[in-house]
């Protein structure tokens, strides 16, 4: 097992040099540059420096007067330094930009995650054990209604029906209008009620292929020989359910579990942007149309390292799902 991890880390860490490569070229190659629109901010001050000037000055801060492999070399010598640079959008340090968007989006993601699990996976198990029942017919057009609705369709018709007419919720926004006159638990609940329909959003557009998973996966190990003989030795419906064939449907869904990991940190753009909710999705996309690349390059090379610990901790879960699997 040691063996396999260090194997997989240097593999790892290979496929980030080159994923971190690509992203860079891609981000050098962008036709938006937000080092010209400081550039002519900084040269309209009274007494200014003139633009040009301030274009050679910026471009050699970071790295952008150089050739794309000795940018890209430079910006992976700060990175492993610990220097991220600053946001061109933001004008703050981008490991404090990061760290002021990340944890809302991550409470976002980790809270529809837990309730995406708890609905979809007995919904999953009912209709598998009551296959062509009314149950199984309604449960699967649910989840083919959850798959076929775009976030952007689905959120805009949530805002319409439970915003607009029935005035429950706000527009938009993570805050009310009195907010700051509140209380500290008013402030939370008054955070959370906000929180309500982007959530909802990501819960009901990602059930349906979690639930139609889980039900065909389960339908294929009940089809099993071991599950007939566990019946035929008199074991309860529900201890051959729960405790033979579930253990077995949980193989394949580790692996959509364990990849799930990226996703509570990469933000939902298109659900924050809708919202106007200022999470990590919504950061990095402004970052992104404005060619804002200390921030992309963070961010994306975060992500990227979390894709493939993921991937690494998949593997590593199917030993523990399945006695089985042993990795040599």
């Amino acid at each position: 097992m040691r063996n396999y991890i260090i194997k997989r880390i240097l593999a790892s860490i290979l496929i980030l040099f080159c994923v971190t490569f690509i992203i860079y070229t891609i981000l050098r190659c962008l036709p938006a540059s937000y080092v010209e629109t400081m550039a002519m901010q900084l040269a309209a001050s009274p007494g200014a420096k003139p633009y040009e000037e301030w274009i050679s000055q910026l471009n050699a801060s970071y790295g952008l007067d150089k050739s794309i492999i000795a940018g890209y070399f430079t910006w992976l010598g700060d990175f492993a330094a610990g220097n991220f640079g600053d946001s061109w959008k933001f004008t703050v340090p981008v490991i404090q930009k990061f760290h002021d968007v990340i944890w809302l989006s991550f409470v976002m993601g980790a809270v529809a995650f837990i309730l995406q699990l708890l609905i979809a996976i007995p919904l999953g198990i009912i209709a598998a054990t009551r296959q062509y029942s009314r149950s199984d017919y309604l449960i699967t057009a649910g989840a083919l209604i959850g798959i076929s609705l775009p976030p952007f369709f689905f959120a805009t018709l949530l805002k319409l029906i439970f915003a607009v007419k029935l005035q429950w919720f706000d527009v938009s926004g993570l805050v009310g209008r009195t907010f700051a006159q509140m209380s500290s638990w008013e402030q939370f609940l008054d955070k959370a009620h906000h929180l309500v329909l982007p959530i909802a959003t990501l819960v009901i557009t990602s059930i349906g292929a979690l639930m139609r998973y889980t039900r065909t996966n389960m339908l294929e190990v009940l089809n099993a020989d071991y599950i007939r003989t566990a019946r035929a030795k008199g074991l309860s419906e529900q201890k051959v359910i729960y405790k033979h064939a579930f253990r077995n449907t949980l193989i394949p869904l580790v692996t959509i579990i364990g990849g799930s990991l990226p996703g509570l940190f990469s933000g939902a753009q298109i659900t924050e942007t809708l919202f106007s909710i200022p999470g990590i999705g919504w950061t990095a996309y402004q970052s992104m149309i404005i060619g804002d690349i200390p921030f992309t390059m963070f961010y994306m090379t975060f992500i990227a390292v979390l894709t493939l610990a993921s991937n690494l901790l998949t593997d590593i879960l199917y030993a523990v799902v399945d006695p089985r699997v042993r990795i040599a």
